[in-house]
C-alpha cells in the first residue's frame, strides 16, 4: 500500500477538489508521487479545520431535560382519575379466552424498546409448561416476545431506580394483584414506550398494570386486574401482552389437569446439550479419566453410569416433573426459564442446555465431541454431546498443533465458536468465528485477535460477547456493515477497549482464516476514545485503521492495549454536521452513494433505488446546506482519510491499494453550502475539507440542485471564476442503475442458487412454533425476480400479510417433524413460492436437496389452500418469494 498524499494546493479553499498539480516527471499530473511501502504515512500540510470556507449551520440547541408542571398536567391527571374511578365502578364484559392468540410482527425491524417494567410472571409455572408440554404440543404458537420481554425486564429490574419499582405483582390468571404507584406527571414530559412529546391535545394516559405514563395509542388495550375485582382496565401494550400470555398459560393447566403429571420419554445415548450433568470434581480429572454425564444416566457410548458418583443437586431429566415450592439455589425451579443475564453459567438444578449462556465465571465453555446428525452434511447444528469445563492445557496444545482442525466450543445450544490459531499477515493471531448467529437474522460474526507474547490462554471474554450480540439479535437489534457493539465493563484485560466496529471484507485478504457461510462481518476491536466516531462517522474509523496499519481499507485483525487513533473531538466540520454530545442526529448516509475524485472532475454518484433514501436526506437537512455520508467506494483505488495530530488538529491524507496508481481518490461525505454569494465572482468553488468535499455555490445553484434531485436528473456545477472559458474543475451529480451490492455468497437451501442482489426482508418476532423441545423460526423472506418484474415486487410490504399466512402454515405442518429433521441435518429450511394469475406452486427443501415425500404430504395440506388463497387476491404480476426457516433447540 502507498501512502499519497493531496498536496497543499488541494486543500486551498479556491482549488478544486482531486486537482492535482502538474509536476516536472510527472504522467499527466496524476498526483504526488506516493511513499514507497516501508516509509511511515506522510503529511503535507493541515487542513485549518475548513477554515475560510462557509461552514454549515450550527448544531441544534440542547433542550432541557426536566420539564416543570403545567396547567396541561393538572388536567391531564383530573382526567385520568375520573377516567380509574369511572373504570373501578363498571362491571366488565366477558373476556373471550378463544380470541388470545399470538400475534407476529409481519416485517423486519425490532419491536419498538420496552419501558422498564418489573413485570413478575411466575417462573415455576411458566418453566413446568414449557418442559411438560415439550413434546407433547405440537401445534402451539407461543409468541418469542415473552420469552425476550422477559429477559429484559430481569435485566432492567437489576438497576431500577425508585421510579421503577412501581408495578405490581401478577397472579397466575394473568392479573395484576397489587395495585401500582402511578408516576406522576410532572415527571413524564414524553410516552415512556414511543417517546413522542405529550401535549394539551395529545393527553397522558396511566397504565393500571405498571402505573407508567404512555400515550393513547400505547395504552389503548385493556385487561382484568386482580386488585381491581378482576374487571378490565386500561393497560399498555407490554402489560396487556404479559398479562394475556400468564392468561393463557393458565388456562390451558386449567384446561387440562393431566397435563401435569406428564412427561417427556428420557433421552437417548444422543441427546441435546441441554441435558448434561455437573459431575462435582470432574474438572480436576485427567482428560481420559473423563467422561461426559447426561441426565438420564446414560452416557455417550451407551453403557448406564454410576449413579453414585452424582452429585445429588444434579438437574432433573428434560421434561420430568420439577418439585416445586423451594428457594433455595441448589435446586431453583424458575432457573429452568430464565436465563443468564449477567454472562454467567448455568444456575445449578437448571438443565443445562435451557440456559442462553453456557460460559462459566471460571473455566471453558463446554467443548462439542460429536454431533448427532444421521444423514445430514454436518453444515448444520444439531443435537450433539460435549465434554463439559474441558482442561485449558489441553486446548492450548491441540491449537498450537496446526494439523489439527479448529475447536468449537457450545456457547448455547443454538450457538457455537470455532476457535483457530492463525498466521495472518505474519502475525500470530486468534481466529474466533460464530456458527448460529443466521437463525435470529444476525450475520455471523468473525474476531482476528492478535496474540500477545507467550499467550497461553483463550480470549474467553470474546465468547460472552458473542452471546450478548445473540441475545441483542433475539429482541431484534442486530449489527451490519459499519456498526458497532460497546462494552460497559473491563475487556480483554482493559478498562480502555471500548467495543468492536464491524465490516464486512473487501480487498483484505483471507487466506488461511476460518470463515463461516456468508453473510459475515469482521469486528475490530476499537478504543473507548474511538467509540464516539464508531457512532457518529464509523467511515472515517475504519479508513483511519487502514492508514495506521498499511492496509487497504482497513485491517481485519485487532490489537489490544494500543493507542487511540482518536483524542477529544476538538475543532472538526463533523462538529456541524453531528451531534457528539447526546448523539440525537448525525450526517445522513444513503446506501451506495459514493464520491469519485479525478483530475479536475469530482462525482457524486447516487444509485436510482435510493431515491428515497436521498430525499429523506434532503427533507432534513437546512435550507442553505446540504450535506450527505459515502459508503466505501470499492471502484476506487484509493481513498482519503482523516488523521488528528498529537495536538488535536486534523489533517488530509490518502491512502491508496498496493502498487496500483492512483486514478480514482474516493471521499468520506460531501458539503454543498449556498453561502456563495453572486458579487464574489465564482461560480462555485470546491475543496477538500477532512476526509470528504465541500462545494460552494451560490443560492440559486442550490436551488437548482435540490429541484434537480427531486426530478432524479443529472446536475453539472462548474468551479471556478465567472467568465472564464476553462473552468478549473466541475462538479457532477449522476443517478446510477439499482445498487445490487447486497446478499453476497447467499444461496438458496432449496436448490443452490445464488440469492446475491436479490431483495431480502429480516424477519424478527414472526413466526415461531414449538414442538418435541424444538423451535422452528422464520428469519427472512427473498423476493425473487421473474421475466415480468425485472426488479422484484414495487413494495415488499404489501405482501406481509400473504408472506405471514404462508409461513405460519409451513410451521404448523412441519412442527410434528422438528426433531427428526433437525436429527438429519436439516436445520436450515427453504420454501419458495409462485404465485400467478394462471399457475401457483411451491418447493421446499434443505441442503441443496428437496424434503422427502413424508414431509410434503403434511405440506401440501397446509400450504395449498393459503397459496390458493393468496393468487386469487393478487392484484399484480406474478410474485415469486423464498422464505428461509431455521429449527432450533427450545432456550428458556
Amino acid at each position: 500500500m502507498e501512502d499519497h498524499l493531496p498536496g497543499k494546493d488541494d486543500l486551498d479553499a479556491g482549488s478544486g477538489a482531486g486537482q492535482y498539480p502538474e509536476e516536472d516527471g510527472s504522467d499527466g499530473g496524476k498526483g504526488h508521487e506516493g511513499a514507497s511501502s516501508g516509509e511511515p504515512p506522510r503529511v503535507e500540510g493541515s487542513l485549518p479545520n475548513g477554515a475560510g470556507a462557509e461552514g454549515p449551520g450550527a448544531a441544534a440547541d440542547e433542550q432541557s431535560s426536566h420539564t416543570p408542571p403545567s396547567k396541561e398536567d393538572s388536567v391531564t391527571e383530573e382526567k385520568e382519575v375520573e377516567e380509574s374511578k369511572l373504570e373501578c365502578s363498571e362491571q366488565a364484559p366477558k373476556l373471550n379466552n378463544s380470541a388470545l392468540q399470538p400475534v407476529s410482527v409481519p416485517y423486519g425491524g425490532a419491536r419498538p424498546k420496552q419501558p422498564n417494567l418489573k413485570l413478575q410472571i411466575p417462573r415455576l409455572l411458566s418453566g413446568q409448561l414449557q418442559n411438560e408440554l415439550g413434546a407433547f404440543s405440537k401445534n402451539k404458537n407461543l409468541e418469542a416476545q415473552n420469552r425476550a420481554g422477559s429477559d429484559a425486564h430481569e435485566e432492567e429490574s437489576a438497576s431500577a431506580g425508585p421510579d421503577r419499582d412501581s408495578s405490581g405483582g401478577f397472579d397466575p390468571g394473568g392479573g395484576a394483584l397489587v395495585a401500582p404507584v402511578w408516576v406522576p406527571d410532572s415527571q413524564a414530559p414524553v410516552c415512556m414506550k414511543c417517546e413522542v412529546k405529550f401535549t394539551f391535545t395529545k393527553r397522558r394516559h396511566h397504565c393500571r398494570a405498571c402505573g407508567k405514563v404512555f400515550c393513547a395509542a400505547c395504552c389503548s388495550l385493556k385487561c382484568r386486574l386482580a386488585y381491581m375485582d378482576r374487571k378490565e382496565a386500561r393497560v399498555c401494550v407490554t402489560c396487556h401482552s404479559t398479562l394475556m400470555s400468564a392468561q393463557s398459560w393458565e388456562n390451558m393447566v386449567s384446561g387440562c389437569p393431566g397435563l401435569r403429571a406428564l412427561g417427556s420419554p428420557p433421552p437417548t445415548v444422543m441427546v441435546p446439550v441441554g441435558v448434561l450433568k455437573h459431575p462435582g470434581n470432574e474438572g480436576s480429572l485427567p482428560r481420559e479419566q473423563r467422561r461426559v454425564w447426561f441426565a438420564d444416566g446414560i452416557l455417550p457410548n451407551g453403557e448406564a453410569a454410576d449413579s453414585s458418583g452424582v452429585p445429588t443437586s444434579s438437574p432433573a431429566p428434560l421434561g420430568s416433573p420439577q418439585e416445586s415450592g423451594r428457594a433455595s439455589s441448589s435446586n431453583a425451579p424458575e432457573a429452568a426459564a430464565a436465563p443468564s443475564a449477567q454472562g454467567t453459567g448455568a444456575p445449578m438444578g437448571s438443565p443445562v442446555g435451557s440456559s442462553l449462556n453456557l460460559i462459566p465465571k471460571d473455566g471453558l465453555p463446554p467443548i462439542l465431541i460429536s454431533t448427532g446428525v444421521k444423514g445430514g452434511t454436518g453444515s448444520q447444528l444439531t443435537d450433539y454431546a460435549v465434554e463439559e469445563r474441558p482442561s485449558e492445557i489441553l486446548m492450548m496444545q491441540q491449537l498450537e498443533d496446526a494439523a489439527s482442525g479448529p475447536l468449537v466450543f457450545v456457547l448455547n445450544a443454538n450457538l457455537l465458536a470455532l476457535v483457530k490459531l492463525v498466521n495472518y499477515v505474519n502475525r500470530k493471531c486468534w481466529c474466533v468465528a460464530t456458527k448460529g448467529m443466521h437463525a435470529v437474522g444476525q450475520a455471523e460474526v468473525v474476531v482476528l485477535l492478535q496474540c500477545l507474547p507467550d499467550e497461553k490462554s483463550i480470549p474467553k471474554d470474546i465468547f460472552s460477547h458473542f452471546v450478548q450480540l445473540y441475545q441483542e439479535a433475539l429482541t431484534g437489534n442486530v449489527v451490519s456493515h459499519l456498526g458497532h457493539s460497546f462494552l460497559t465493563h473491563s475487556f480483554l484485560g482493559s478498562k480502555e477497549h471500548g467495543g468492536f466496529l464491524y465490516i464486512s471484507p473487501t480487498f483484505q485478504s483471507l487466506q488461511d482464516l476460518l470463515l463461516p457461510n456468508p453473510p459475515y462481518l469482521f469486528g475490530i476491536l476499537v478504543q473507548k476514545w474511538e467509540t464516539p466516531w464508531a457512532k457518529v462517522f464509523p467511515l472515517r474509523l475504519m479508513l483511519r485503521l487502514g492508514a495506521e496499519y498499511r492496509f487497504y481499507p482497513c485491517p481485519l485483525f485487532s490489537v489490544r492495549f494500543r493507542k487511540p487513533l482518536f483524542g477529544e473531538t476538538g475543532h472538526t466540520i463533523m462538529n456541524l454536521l453531528a451531534d457528539f454530545r447526546n448523539y440525537q442526529y448525525t450526517l445522513p448516509m444513503v446506501t451506495g452513494l459514493v464520491v469519485d475524485m479525478e483530475v479536475r472532475k469530482t462525482c457524486i454518484k447516487i444509485p436510482s433505488n435510493r431515491y428515497n433514501e436521498v430525499m429523506k436526506a434532503m427533507n432534513k437537512s437546512n435550507e442553505h446546506v446540504l450535506a450527505m455520508g459515502a459508503c466505501f467506494n470499492e471502484r476506487a483505488d484509493s481513498h482519503l482519510v482523516c488523521v488528528q495530530n498529537d495536538d488535536g488538529n486534523y489533517q488530509t491524507q490518502a491512502i491508496s491499494i498496493h502498487n496500483q496508481p492512483r486514478k480514482v481518490t474516493g471521499a468520506c461525505f460531501f458539503v454543498f453550502s449556498g453561502a456563495l454569494k453572486a458579487s464574489s465572482g465564482y461560480l462555485a468553488k470546491s475543496s477538500i475539507v477532512e476526509d470528504g468535499v465541500m462545494v460552494q455555490i451560490t443560492a440559486e445553484t442550490m436551488e437548482a440542485l435540490r429541484q434537480a434531485l427531486r426530478e432524479m436528473k443529472d446536475f453539472t456545477i462548474p468551479c471556478g471564476k465567472a467568465g472564464q472559458e476553462d473552468s478549473q474543475e466541475q462538479v457532477d451529480i449522476q443517478w446510477l442503475e439499482d445498487d445490487r451490492n447486497f446478499n453476497r455468497g447467499v444461496i438458496s437451501p432449496i436448490d443452490g442458487k445464488s440469492m446475491e442482489s436479490i431483495t431480502s426482508v429480516k424477519i424478527f418476532h414472526g413466526s415461531e412454533f414449538k414442538a418435541n423441545g424444538k423451535v422452528i423460526r422464520w428469519t427472512e423472506v427473498f423476493f425473487l425476480q421473474s421475466d415480468d418484474q425485472p426488479n422484484g415486487l414495487s413494495d415488499p410490504a404489501d405482501h406481509s400479510r400473504l408472506t405471514e399466512n404462508v409461513a405460519r402454515a409451513f410451521c404448523v405442518a412441519l412442527c410434528p417433524h422438528l426433531k427428526l429433521l433437525k436429527e438429519d441435518g436439516m436445520a436450515k429450511l427453504g420454501l419458495r413460492v409462485t404465485l400467478d394469475s394462471d399457475q401457483v406452486g411451491y418447493l421446499a427443501g434443505s441442503n441443496g436437496h428437496p424434503l422427502l415425500p413424508p414431509y410434503m404430504k403434511d405440506l401440501d395440506s397446509a400450504l395449498v389452500p393459503v397459496i390458493h388463497g393468496g393468487a386469487c387476491q393478487l392484484s399484480e404480476g406474478p410474485v415469486v418469494m423464498e422464505l428461509v426457516f431455521y429449527i432450533l433447540e427450545n432456550l428458556s
